[in-house]
């Protein structure tokens, strides 16, 4: 049934400081810009950032995990530019392994490497 991750949409409060944000942090400029919406092109997936907030409740009850090549360095380089570790990195099986952190918006960003 499922397929790949295709989108995942960060709800934020302040568009273009996120838009700022998740460039610094993902080395890519986004490909859509607008007032209601901000979205990254990352490998065939979207990232996208809306300040519409109106019927979200804080709160991760989901983690999408992005795959990194070195989970060591993107969550040193997360965390140098003001995200906060919510679980450090952990081996979850074989060369498998797992972090979230939380960008300065609120929302969890999971990390994944390995095979």
């Amino acid at each position: 049934m499922f397929n790949k991750l295709r989108t995942v949409i960060y709800h934020v409060n302040d568009l273009q400081n996120a838009k700022a944000w998740y460039t610094q942090l993902t080395g890519i400029k986004p490909y859509f810009e607008e007032v209601f919406y901000v979205g990254f092109n990352i490998n065939g997936c979207e990232l996208g950032l809306d300040p519409d907030a109106t019927k979200i409740i804080h709160g991760n009850n989901a983690v999408a995990y992005w795959s990194v090549d070195n989970i060591h360095m993107a969550v040193e380089k997360a965390e140098s530019i003001g995200a906060s570790v919510v679980s450090g990195i952990q081996n979850v099986g074989g060369t498998i392994e797992v972090a979230i952190i939380k960008d300065p918006f609120g929302n969890h960003v999971g990390l994944i490497t390995g095979a």
